[in-house]
């Protein structure tokens, strides 16, 4: 004789999505009279097949538009502001922080695959004209799914 007694498999996938950035954006060793300047950086998103996700950049100071100061080493009182973008050039799209887990806001908008996608971040600043230092800001990338 044989019996039978069927069972069920399952699996859960949850939507999961890490991101990782380049080590920095960097406007380079520029001269004080410089105007206009760029810089950027690669970040990447992974996240789980067919998820939406909305990527905000968010600078030090909080600024939800993505404009950003770096401030100078020691007693240095200049802070040189900058603006993340999400195209190049000095007029390209603004990257801010209004992103939510349903609107990209003033952010980036994905669809999850399964791998890394990569997203390029811009920053522009109008000029150099500041006392010679080495300014830095951290900013905070915002994955809502």
């Amino acid at each position: 004789q044989t019996s039978y007694f069927p069972f069920n498999v399952t699996a859960t996938v949850a939507n999961v999505c890490t991101v990782s950035a380049g080590a920095i954006l960097n406007f380079g060793t520029v001269v004080s009279t410089a105007t206009n300047l760029s810089g950027s950086n690669t970040i990447t998103v992974a996240c789980s097949s067919g998820t939406a996700y909305y990527v905000g950049m968010a600078p030090s100071n909080g600024n939800t538009a993505g404009a950003g100061t770096m401030k100078g080493t020691g007693g240095d009182p200049d802070q040189v502001p900058y603006q993340l973008r999400s195209a190049a050039g000095m007029n390209g799209k603004i990257w801010g922080n209004t992103a939510t887990s349903t609107q990209v806001g003033n952010g980036v908008a994905g669809n999850g695959n399964g791998s890394g996608q990569a997203l390029t971040v811009y920053a522009t600043t109008p000029n150099a004209n500041f006392r010679p230092d080495t300014y830095t800001d951290t900013v905070t990338i915002n994955v809502n799914y």
